[in-house]
């Protein structure tokens, strides 16, 4: 059992990198997208303000978050084509279909039982549902892709070579999956429509508590808006702080101001007067800019070293998505499932950090990238949101993660990005000079026991993964004809570590194996 659940939990781990690896591409690009819309920018160099600026600019950062707004689909259709031993494309087509039912099925089940939520002044926000590709849904995060996907991948593995005979014979190959999958989709599309809001309410109910337990109940509000980014629920416990009288009321005049949000934001108008100690239900934005930088850092650093320039090209983009809009899921998708450890240290000290920042009395803006945080702080002056020490606070976290997760990593050989990674060369073996082009790719087909001994191949980021039937067919030595920086055997599944250049590997394998 223990066996077959921790290879369970390989492939679900590789499976889930193969979406990730776009991620580094995207915010790659995305860093010119908010450069040219950041408004503190563009005030300070007007000639970005022209249109075609602005076009491009909102082209670039429109489409891109999209993206990153619809994780969970990507998540969906990216598990269930990793997951799948043969015809990856029609495992992803299926998972892709499957989720336009799921949606389809919650968003026709809240309607029909009346708890489809009403847009209001701020839209869907706090309702505990969301628009997902034009379809109001229950707001599960990535959670529903996820799952959706690896329940594809499953069935397709298990049913994807199904015969049937006679009339029943259009349901054979692939279409067999994707009956079941039509059928699960619907049922799991009505079930959440239930189940899902009970979950919901779990979280919401934890707002009580948080509002009248003091700095525990802080600590408490900064730990689950970092825990829960993953499933999506986080927006249920900073939503009702940031916009209802749980997070506090204000009487200015004759006017009632309830939500820390629109509290701090009146407050800004009134000088000399200090913000309310709502202001610090705002402030768990803070942990999503300077954490991040101690961590990719540490990311880079533990990689090996002859793959950290290439660790560089994968974080930087990240890191700098990070620093300048706050955009964290690319780089928490990374390495909250590769090592979850990592991800509730981080949670855990989230929470510790808010606290800090009320204890030590900063009510500095902490929303959005530097540029923002710079520009509203001076506006609003020292007296008012002691801007220094909050830079001096960000340096010191920055600084701490970093030494805290390269023990951590180093210490417990945690699975980070660029931990296996090598910068030789997988294309070329120790006997390549001599060989024709193709023959190390020949060789280590061999050394895996030929093309009818493998049954499924795939990559992560570092390795080449390969399921093959009869494990004890492995050459060793055939396999090194290519160079590499290890193989690792589990009974049946074998994986080979050729860094960065895996994608190649995997490619010419493919390519020889379709001419063999």
């Amino acid at each position: 059992m223990k066996e077959k659940m921790k290879s369970a939990l390989e492939r679900f781990s590789k499976a889930i990198v193969q979406p990730l690896m776009y991620l580094s591409v995207a915010g790659t690009v995305l860093i010119l997208g908010i450069l040219l819309t950041n408004g503190s920018i563009t005030a300070k160099i007007p000639f970005l303000q022209a249109a075609p600026f602005q076009l491009v600019g909102k082209l670039i950062y429109n489409c891109l978050m999209f993206l990153i707004n619809n994780l969970s689909v990507i998540f969906c259709v990216g598990i269930a084509g990793a997951l799948a031993k043969k015809n990856k494309g029609h495992a992803s087509l299926i998972a892709l279909m499957s989720y336009f039912l799921f949606l389809n099925a919650n968003n026709i089940t809240l309607s029909f039982i009346g708890r489809l939520a009403e847009m209001g002044p701020l839209g869907l926000y706090g309702t505990g549902q969301s628009t997902v590709l034009g379809i109001q849904v229950l707001d599960m995060g990535v959670f529903s892709g996820i799952t959706l996907g690896c329940l594809t991948g499953y069935i397709f593995n298990k049913y994807g070579e199904k015969q049937f005979k006679g009339y029943f014979s259009m349901f054979s190959g692939v279409r067999f999956p994707f009956f079941l999958l039509i059928l699960l989709s619907l049922f799991l599309g009505f079930g959440a429509s239930y189940v899902w809001p009970v979950v919901q309410r779990g979280i919401s109910a934890l707002t009580d508590l948080i509002k009248s337990s003091g700095n525990v109940g802080l600590y408490i509000y900064g730990l689950l808006n970092k825990l829960l980014v993953p499933t999506g629920l986080h927006h249920l416990v900073y939503a009702p702080f940031q916009f209802t009288d749980v997070g506090g009321t204000l009487v200015l005049g004759d006017q009632i101001i309830s939500g820390a949000y629109p509290i701090r934001v009146a407050e800004m108008n009134i000088p000399g007067v200090p913000f309310s100690p709502s202001t610090y239900y705002n402030s768990y934005t803070f942990n999503n800019l300077f954490p991040y930088i101690g961590i990719g850092l540490a990311f880079i650093t533990t990689a090996r070293k002859e793959n950290r320039e290439n660790t560089k090209a994968v974080m930087f983009p990240l890191m700098l998505a990070a620093i300048l809009s706050a955009i964290t899921e690319p780089m928490d998708f990374l390495f909250v499932f590769a090592a979850p450890l990592l991800f509730v240290v981080h949670s855990l000290i989230s929470g510790g950090m808010l606290v800090l920042l009320k204890v030590l009395s900063i009510p500095a803006s902490t929303s959005g990238g530097i540029v923002n945080i710079m520009i509203s702080n001076l506006a609003l002056g020292v007296e008012k949101t002691n801007w220094p020490l909050l830079l001096l606070l960000g340096v010191v976290t920055a600084v701490g993660y970093y030494f805290l997760f390269v023990f951590l990593i180093k210490k417990l050989n945690l699975k980070t990005p660029g931990r296996e990674l090598t910068a030789e060369d997988a294309g070329s073996g120790d006997t390549a000079g001599s060989q024709s082009k193709d023959e190390p790719i020949r060789k280590l087909i061999e050394g895996l026991g030929g093309k009818a001994n493998i049954e499924s191949l795939d990559n992560c980021f570092t390795r080449l993964r390969v399921v093959v039937k009869d494990g004890s067919l492995i050459r060793d030595d055939l396999i090194n004809t290519m160079k590499n920086s290890g193989i690792k055997k589990n009974g049946t599944d074998i994986q080979i570590v050729f860094g960065m250049q895996v994608p190649a590997v995997k490619s010419q394998v493919e390519d020889m194996l379709e001419r063999m």
